[in-house]
């Protein structure tokens, strides 16, 4: 299938991963062409921070890079060039961090602001602080490119600590659930620890004494601020697949008009019944996504303009203020004056 434009109910993001990814390539003598072919991206596009890509072209672009390069040592490059600074909100979040513990907190809460393409975990233990990757992808990749991502995603864990903590911070090893490799050498050499194979899980450990430690761009104010604009985004990027993506990206394209399910149904063509069902399946309603869409929309008036309590009640579709103000303190704890 052609990854060649986003779907209507993907998250998109800066092509930062793939820019990072074909440069890499580009270094191996491969051809940003051939590095991009199926993906649906040009090679000055991948330049470009608004054009907007999604994770189903990013791993078109990987696959690729499984297929046309040589240098078993390629993701663990690609993933030690991800500083955090690439990621933009999400990374200055993380490296203005209160504590390390905040840190892998936070890392973990936005994560879908990271272009991901796995689920990341952590757990503290009395004498190591864990990240986990379990093996849920966003597709059924092949084995290669299985651990093409999974080598990526924890050079990238190992840099980023790194950004945040100093150079001289290093994990204590790193687990992989599966055989070890033809390079398995190399793992060590890019991870800075010793590197287990076959074991129960994909975990990357580091000494507990590192989660009370201070990042070294630790500022309370600054992270507060930060996690805002990034609870801000993950709002406006809440729901990624399936129809309840699909409902959320509708209402949030019309703003100031709300429609009802049947209309939104009409949309999707698909009966009011089967889109009721479909969200049910996906554990979430209708009014659910309303409700989301509506305290999005209603928190950016207030952060950004200056229009009256009566004019964003009206906005979010609300014909009596009282309402939208129970409504409100109901989404966020506060009333709107007080947020504001």
């Amino acid at each position: 299938m052609s990854a060649r434009l986003p779907l209507l109910n993907e998250r998109i993001y800066a092509p930062y991963k793939i820019e990072m990814l074909v440069e890499t390539l580009a270094e191996q003598g491969i051809a940003p062409e051939d590095a991009l072919r199926g993906s649906g991206l040009g090679a000055e596009e991948i330049h470009n921070p608004d054009r907007l890509t999604s994770v189903r072209q990013y791993l078109s672009v990987c696959r690729n890079a499984v297929r046309l390069s040589r240098d078993p040592a390629t993701p663990f490059k690609v993933g030690s060039k991800m500083h955090l600074s690439a990621y933009g909100m999400y990374g200055y979040a993380l490296m203005c961090s209160v504590t390390i513990r905040d840190f892998f907190n936070l890392g973990v809460k936005y994560h879908k602001l990271a272009t991901p393409t796995l689920t990341i975990q952590w757990r503290e233990q009395p004498d190591a602080a864990v990240w986990v990757f379990p093996d849920a992808f966003i597709t059924g990749p092949s084995r290669e490119l299985k651990e093409f991502l999974i080598e990526q995603q924890f050079a990238q864990h190992v840099i980023h600590l790194k950004d945040v903590a100093g150079r001289d911070t290093a994990a204590i090893k790193a687990c992989f659930a599966y055989p070890a490799p033809p390079h398995a050498t190399i793992y060590e050499e890019h991870l800075g620890c010793r590197c287990f194979f076959d074991q129960n899980e994909c975990e990357l450990y580091y000494p507990a004494s590192i989660l009370d430690q201070r990042p070294q761009l630790a500022h309370r104010l600054t992270s507060t601020l930060l996690q805002e604009t990034c609870d801000r985004l993950i709002g406006e990027t809440k729901t990624s697949s399936g129809t309840a993506g699909e409902v959320y990206q509708l209402l949030m394209c019309t703003p100031g008009h709300f429609p009802s399910m049947e209309e939104a149904a009409d949309v999707l063509s698909m009966t009011p019944r089967t889109l009721r069902r479909h969200l049910e399946s996906e554990g979430t309603t209708f009014a659910q996504i309303s409700d989301d869409v509506r305290c999005s929309l209603a928190t950016e008036y207030l952060r950004t303009t200056k229009l009256s309590t009566d004019d964003i009640a009206s906005l979010v579709g609300f014909s009596e203020t009282s309402n939208f103000r129970r409504a409100f303190k109901r989404w966020t704890g506060k009333a709107p004056s007080d947020f504001r």
